[in-house]
């Protein structure tokens, strides 16, 4: 077994490159990364292509990484949602692109790229701009638009607890897109808020087995977008 613990947010990061995709949990606040997010800041790396359920909110997380000029592209399903203005800015000024996508197709897009899947038939964009130039396929009395798995070079979520082998459980709605995500990374980094040796976690309740995890941060205190956004922090 491998010890999946890294000493720091900032050293689980270190080896993002420029360009490369980086899947970042997240359901608006609910299990996004903080402070793995804000270590990506400080690291440097540009021109990323970040895959999130939306944009971030304020100038903290995700927001503050875009808000840095650091995202050349997002792929999500709410680009503007409460307190997101930062990416609306970017994109219409042209500093940032869009690939605008169902919440569901994305979802599953995650899944299928994570289990090995390079393609699926769905019928949620037919005949809508977002299956404009798309194949598409005939089934039964219905017609489907395909679409591709998603895979990243580096996977950011935020759990719970884990043990230092990397298996994870999530609090509630933390439990969002972090387990699918944890699947479609190359890399998978993620922060625990409590960390424990093997065998304390009940296996029955385990969510993300540590095979998916690659590196392990503890992160006791974690911070929360909406009390960042309220007290009206900007990071840096």
């Amino acid at each position: 077994m491998i010890d999946k613990q890294i000493a720091s947010a900032a050293e689980a990061v270190a080896d993002v490159f420029d360009g490369a995709t980086v899947m970042i949990g997240g359901f608006g606040e609910a299990g996004s990364p903080i402070e793995l997010i804000h270590a990506l800041i400080d690291q440097g790396s540009k021109d990323l292509t970040v895959v999130n359920n939306n944009t971030g909110s304020g100038e903290v997380g995700l927001a503050a990484l875009i808000k840095a000029e650091r995202v050349a592209k997002m792929i999500c399903s709410y680009p503007r949602t409460q307190n997101s203005t930062v990416f609306p800015e970017l994109y219409a000024s042209g500093k940032t692109k869009l690939e605008l996508v169902p919440q569901g197709t994305l979802a599953e897009r995650i899944r299928a790229g994570g289990a090995g899947i390079p393609a699926f038939y769905t019928a949620t964009s037919v005949g809508t701009p977002l299956g404009e130039g798309k194949e598409v396929r005939h089934f039964g009395d219905r017609d489907y638009v395909l679409e591709h798995g998603l895979t990243a070079d580096f996977t950011l979520i935020k759990a719970k607890a884990g043990d230092r082998y990397g298996n994870l459980i999530f609090n509630m709605t933390a439990r969002n897109f972090a387990p699918i995500m944890a699947t479609a990374g190359k890399v998978t980094i993620a922060q625990v808020a409590t960390i424990v040796d093997a065998g304390e976690l009940d296996p029955e309740v385990i969510v993300t087995p540590g095979v998916f995890v690659n590196r392990l941060v503890h992160e006791p205190n974690p911070q929360y977008e909406s009390k960042l956004v309220a007290a009206g922090v900007s990071y840096p």
